[in-house]
């Protein structure tokens, strides 16, 4: 039998899903979370074959309790609405098994869990094709300061956190928006989380 907790934020969603694999003769629902801090505490008591994570939920993503969970004998599938490229590049990194959308078939989940247990891994084709398209164009440094544009700091604290000039804020300001192709802070924040690039 293969044991399955799942961590959905969406109740309905967590409710259908936690039913439709429980109609597999070999599967069993042995938890539900309605976010990452619970799914990482019901993994640990549990200890499931699978864990099925959604990215965005609250206290903590399924991509943070992924990464926590990157050494546990659980496998992990992401099972999201976004297909985007960060979110999938720290999939991986986290060593995630699957990364599914939600707008997937529903027998492919079934599927898809039965494929990891045997060892394999299964991932979106289209975002195969988005991982390739859409590198981070940004350095780490470009990549720590645009992160605190968006935690709300002006030019001089990101010069005082990052032990730099307000003038080479300024630079590294105008290189982030030239790479990303947008004419503002404002924009740029938003490029950014769109294509799923904040760690």
């Amino acid at each position: 039998m293969i044991r399955i907790i799942i961590a959905e934020d969406q109740q309905m969603l967590l409710g259908a899903l936690g039913s439709l694999l429980d109609l597999e003769e070999d599967m069993e629902v042995v938890g539900k979370a309605r976010d990452g801090k619970e799914a990482l505490a019901l993994v640990r008591n549990h200890q499931p074959d699978i864990c099925i994570m959604d990215i965005e939920m609250p206290f903590k993503s399924g991509l943070d309790a992924a990464e926590e969970l990157k050494d546990h004998s659980c496998k992990i599938i992401v099972l999201t609405t976004f297909a985007r490229a960060g979110y999938f590049e720290r999939a991986r990194k986290a060593m995630v098994s699957g990364y599914l959308l939600k707008d997937s078939p529903s027998e492919d989940l079934a599927n898809a869990v039965r494929t990891i247990m045997a060892g394999r891994k299964i991932y979106a084709p289209e975002l195969v094709d988005i991982a390739y398209d859409n590198e981070n164009p940004l350095t780490e440094r470009e990549g720590q300061v645009i992160q605190l544009i968006a935690n709300g700091k002006n030019t001089k604290e990101i010069a005082n956190q990052l032990s730099i000039t307000s003038g080479t804020v300024r630079n590294y300001v105008s290189v982030i928006l030239d790479k990303l192709d947008v004419t503002n802070r404002i924009e740029a924040i938003a490029r950014f989380k769109e294509k799923g690039w904040f760690k």
